[in-house]
């Protein structure tokens, strides 16, 4: 999926509009939409791919436990337009309530269905 997702990526900057019209024009908004679906779909796949475990909707049959050591964590997704690719970057969760003690801590536990 992600071999195939960059190829297709690879090929936006060769994408035009061929009708220039100034009113409806369809034909700019459907490229504008496809730009920006081919870039979160690069960077879902990616992401998926990165993430060695399952948690909640990402399930992945060859990892399938979560990995609460490894992967508390939110992934961050880049788009580097000038080389068509996908970076991703990580940061903590925060998972302490606020300070005021509005709410108690809840520690993550496995979905059960």
């Amino acid at each position: 999926g992600v071999k195939r997702i960059d190829a297709d990526a690879k090929q936006l900057p060769h994408l035009s509009v061929t009708d220039k019209s100034l009113v409806w024009n369809t034909d700019l908004t459907e490229t504008l939409e496809l730009e920006n679906l081919m870039i979160n779909a690069s960077i879902t796949m990616h992401s998926a791919e990165a993430r060695k475990e399952s948690r909640g909707a990402h399930a992945r049959e060859d990892f399938e436990k979560r990995d609460d050591k490894n992967w508390i964590r939110h992934t961050l997704g880049y788009w580097d337009g000038a080389t068509q690719s996908t970076r991703l970057d990580y940061r903590p969760v925060h998972s302490q309530p606020l300070p005021d003690g509005e709410m108690r801590y809840v520690e993550p536990v496995d979905r059960v269905y």
